[in-house]
C-alpha cells in the first residue's frame, strides 16, 4: 500500500447498491488510508429494504441523508451523493473521497475528482463494472473483508507452513502473472532488481482494483511467492529486524 500522509477523507456510500452486514470492516478497511471527516449515506430511507442500515449507522456515527425516488424505478439518491460530493468539493477541505457503491453511475463523478487533484477509493462488490473502478485510484472489493481464517498453503517447496489468508474473490492466472513480471521489467534497475514497494505503487496505477488478498494473500510478497519465476532478495538495512525486500524475474 502506498504510504502517504493520514489523508482527510469524505466518506460517501450508496445505501441501495452496497450490502450493510459488514460495514465496520469497511471502515476499517478506509482507516488504513486516512481519517473520515464526513461519513454519510445516501438512501430512501421509507423503504422497508433500508431497514437493517438503521442499528449499523448508529454504532458508526453515519449521518443517514433522505433522498425519496421521485419516479418509480429511478435512483435519485446517486444525483444527491454526487452533488454532496462536489459541495465537498469545493467547500470541504478534504484530500480525497472513499465511494461505496457497486453502480457504475459514479464513474464520472470518480474522474472529476481525480482531475482536481483529490485521492478517490472506490470499494464494492466483485459485480462491479469495470469503468468505475478503473476511475479510482484504488478499488477494494468488499468480499475480502471477511475475517481471516488460517489454512495451510503449499509452497513452491511443497512445504506446507500455516499462512494467514483472506476469502479469495479472483485466482492466480497467467493474466496476474503476466502483469506482475512485466511491471518487474518496467521498472528494473539494470541488475534485474526492484523494490517490492515501488512495484506494487505501479502495479495498482495499472490496474486499480489489485489487491494480494483478492487472492487470498494478505501481502504482496507471499502472493509473489506464490508464482514461479520470481525472486525475492531479502536485504538488511542496517535497523534492527528491518529488511527491504527486492523482487526480479529469473
Amino acid at each position: 500500500m502506498e504510504t502517504t500522509k493520514d489523508l482527510k477523507l469524505a466518506v460517501l456510500i450508496d445505501a441501495d447498491n452496497i450490502p450493510y452486514s459488514n460495514v465496520k470492516g469497511m471502515l476499517e478497511e478506509i482507516a488504513k488510508y486516512g481519517t473520515p471527516t464526513f461519513k454519510r449515506i445516501y438512501g430512501d430511507w421509507t423503504k422497508p429494504t433500508l431497514s437493517g442500515w438503521k442499528t449499523v449507522l448508529l454504532e458508526n456515527a453515519i449521518t443517514p441523508i433522505q433522498q425519496y425516488s421521485y419516479t418509480k424505478g429511478k435512483n435519485s439518491s446517486d444525483s444527491a451523493l454526487i452533488i454532496d460530493a462536489m459541495d465537498i468539493l469545493y467547500t470541504g477541505d478534504v484530500d480525497g473521497f472513499c465511494i461505496i457503491s457497486s453502480d457504475s453511475d459514479f464513474t464520472r463523478l470518480a474522474t472529476r475528482l481525480r482531475e482536481a487533484g483529490k485521492k478517490v477509493f472506490g470499494m464494492g462488490e466483485k459485480k462491479t463494472p469495470t469503468p468505475f473502478i478503473a476511475s479510482c485510484n484504488k478499488f477494494i472489493y468488499i468480499e475480502i473483508l471477511q475475517k481471516e481464517i488460517k489454512e495451510p498453503v503449499v509452497s513452491k517447496a511443497a512445504k506446507a507452513e500455516p499462512v494467514k489468508r483472506t476469502s479469495a474473490v479472483s485466482s492466480v492466472d497467467q493474466g496476474l502473472i503476466k502483469l506482475i513480471s512485466d511491471s518487474i521489467n518496467d521498472i528494473a534497475e539494470e541488475d534485474g532488481w526492484v523494490f517490492l514497494g515501488v512495484l506494487g505503487n505501479l502495479i495498482l496505477k495499472k490496474q486499480p482494483d489489485f489487491d494480494p488478498r483478492n487472492y487470498g494473500y494478505k501481502k504482496l510478497v507471499e502472493l509473489i511467492k506464490s508464482i514461479e519465476g520470481i525472486e525475492i532478495d531479502e536485504r538488511p538495512t542496517g535497523k534492527k529486524n528491518v529488511s527491504h525486500l527486492f523482487v526480479r524475474t529469473k
